[in-house]
């Protein structure tokens, strides 16, 4: 038998993000994947009562962002379930209420960055553990350097977050950064895509899981800064993390 003559690299399939022709042809994209994040989060258990939500930048009006109704389950979302709201709060496509904390926190953030597309915030269990005590996630794995000096915690709690004075202030905390950690609250990520901003927050939620077990068990030994941020310099790209979702995608696409 001869020997096997490799494939061109050229010929090899790998996904990339797309590149969109019209507005009306991205906005029906980014929905597809709102809904689908929506339903890995709710496979992940990730959904608890009626808080959690997942938003999308309109790619035509931009103060308009697409968010899962208030009070719909996540399993099963449909991308023709999500409603429409502007930057004021009101619902200008859709059947559904807006759940106003979305509101309140997500609209800041879209228009403090303009780089941003979607924003992600649920009540994750380890994510409201660690919160819980007001850390940081620490470089103690190759997975957690991604947010190595790129994240934040929001050290005020002031209860629901419904005014738009905290909705600032916590744009304010996240500045340029890919996350927060709301103190007693939980997490928030965000990214130039869907698939990067629900890809932060499920890689960020394990490592909050595996931070709290490794406190558990003894003291864990961080990674040293240099090799910390070369680490995120490979890992912390939002295509890269567009890129991990990819077989996320794959699996809960056939549930449409």
């Amino acid at each position: 038998m001869p020997e096997p003559t490799p494939i061109p690299v050229e010929q090899l399939q790998f996904a990339m993000p797309p590149v969109h022709e019209s507005a009306g042809e991205e906005r029906a994209y980014r929905k597809e994947r709102l809904a689908g994040a929506l339903r890995l989060f709710g496979e992940f258990g990730y959904e608890d009562g009626v808080s959690g939500h997942l938003t999308a930048r309109d790619p035509e009006f931009a103060d308009c962002f697409w968010v899962n109704p208030f009070g719909a389950p996540f399993d099963g979302l449909r991308p023709d379930e999500l409603i429409l709201v502007n930057g004021d709060g009101q619902v200008v496509e859709g059947r559904h209420h807006v759940n106003q904390a979305a509101f309140a926190v997500h609209a800041q953030i879209h228009r403090a960055r303009p780089d941003v597309v979607a924003v992600a915030h649920t009540h994750s269990v380890y994510g409201r553990a660690l919160s819980s005590l007001g850390e940081f996630i620490e470089p103690i794995t190759q997975e957690s350097c991604a947010f190595y000096e790129d994240h934040a915690v929001h050290q005020t709690y002031t209860g629901v977050i419904v005014d738009e004075e905290e909705g600032r202030r916590i744009a304010d905390t996240l500045g340029r950064r890919k996350a927060l950690v709301l103190r007693n609250h939980g997490l928030l990520t965000v990214g130039d895509s869907v698939e990067a901003a629900a890809w932060w927050f499920l890689t960020m939620e394990r490592s909050c899981q595996v931070q709290l077990a490794a406190q558990a068990a003894g003291k864990p030994v961080l990674i040293e800064h240099g090799d910390a941020v070369a680490t995120r310099e490979q890992l912390g790209s939002d295509l890269v993390a567009w890129i991990n979702f990819q077989p996320l995608w794959k699996r809960i696409s056939r549930t449409f």
